[in-house]
């Protein structure tokens, strides 16, 4: 299957499925000499997990990672990474009984027009279940980016349904309060406003006992980024991080800055305007920011050193207990029920997911310009 590979300079490779021995990932263009661990890329393998509270799957996967290659005494050496996470609580037997029927909102019909065969057992290659490969890179790849320039990549949940939180600064959110509520408990759905939280989770849990699902919206913000990154035409890197969203699974829009906001607005009140910046001095003059951030951090499809600040809509699972109308494969009417075990929101693990695609962005376009030199004029 060709479209497996992602990325120029630090590219990404994948194979595996969701019911299969496991998945895998090779990325070339990591540089020697980075501090690389299983410990590591366990941070955020747990943040995606699947069993990790109520409100998602209770698929019970440990996703303990295996470096295969590319490591030597704790360092990368600079050759090809590999690295392996195998599948252990696979229930095959979940999806026989639907093995002719087309799930509503699943890719089956379209890979059974592709290929003329697909593999049944939870979407094969098309489950999110592939996205562990994905984490484990962008682990890396937040690990390049934060050594070069101390760069940072954290993703929230926004809304969830019709709830929404508020969030003043994108910029300021930390860690603790995606993953922690203010008592110190852990924050299960990550949205870094913890009254907004609850009402969220509330809602997920009502959600679930209704036997359907829920969308929402992911935001994603990426500081300390320094200008110049990206190319202006067919690589933007507004454009490498919409496809890098887009092909995750779920994902049904991705907008940044003002995003959709724009169209009601007129070009003076858009436009961010220029002024100095001396807190960040360039070759002896003061340096240049814009006064707001509407622009989301890239403009002419390059980085201006602001903040990049995207958000990602998340369609509800499609896999649902309750009964649908479908057909099966020669086209009579049927209904299903999908046994299996499936969250009841996507957001809360698709976080970690987006986080690594975006990092993996980053540090693709921060190696292709030979760790962002530049031409001096």
């Amino acid at each position: 299957m060709p479209g497996n590979s992602f990325g120029q300079a630090f590219r990404i490779t994948t194979a595996g499925e969701s019911h299969g021995p496991g998945n895998v990932v090779i990325i070339d263009g990591v540089p020697p000499g980075l501090s690389l661990t299983v410990d590591d890329l366990l941070v955020d393998l747990n943040r995606r997990r699947p069993g990790q509270s109520h409100i998602v799957t209770q698929r019970d996967e440990a996703d303990l990672p295996e470096i295969l290659s590319g490591v030597f005494e704790g360092r990368t050496t600079g050759t090809s990474l590999a690295i392996l996470i195998r599948n252990t609580d696979q229930r095959s037997k979940d999806y026989s009984d639907i093995a002719n029927l087309y799930r509503p909102g699943h890719a089956d019909y379209s890979f059974d027009a592709k290929y003329g065969f697909r593999d049944y057992r939870g979407g094969g290659r098309s489950s999110a279940r592939e996205t562990t490969a994905r984490v484990a890179a962008g682990v890396v790849a937040k690990k390049i980016i934060a050594e070069a320039f101390g760069g940072q990549v954290l993703g929230y949940v926004v809304q969830v349904g019709d709830i929404r939180a508020t969030i003043a600064d994108p910029a300021s959110v930390t860690m603790d309060q995606i993953e922690k509520l203010p008592d110190g408990s852990p924050n299960i759905v990550r949205c870094p406003d913890p009254t907004t939280a609850a009402a969220m989770v509330t809602l997920i849990e009502n959600i679930r006992k209704e036997g359907d699902s829920i969308g929402g919206a992911a935001e994603i913000v990426a500081t300390n980024i320094p200008a110049g990154l990206g190319e202006p035409v067919f690589d933007k890197i507004k454009a490498d991080l919409a496809k890098a969203l887009f092909s995750l699974p779920a994902v049904l829009g991705v907008e940044y800055g003002i995003g959709f906001g724009c169209v009601t607005m007129r070009g003076s009140e858009h436009n961010d305007r220029f002024i100095p910046d001396p807190a960040h001095p360039q070759d002896g003059h003061p340096g240049i920011t814009t006064a707001t951030n509407r622009h989301g951090g890239m403009l002419g499809g390059i980085t201006t050193g602001l903040p990049i600040i995207l958000r990602a809509a998340v369609k509800p699972t499609s896999s649902l207990p309750i009964e649908q109308q479908t057909v099966t494969q020669t086209g009579e009417s049927a209904t299903i029920r999908t046994k299996g075990r499936h969250d009841p929101c996507l957001l809360p693990r698709f976080i970690p997911m987006a986080e690594a695609m975006v990092a993996i962005v980053i540090a693709d376009h921060w190696l292709r310009g030979s760790g962002g030199l530049r031409a001096e004029g």
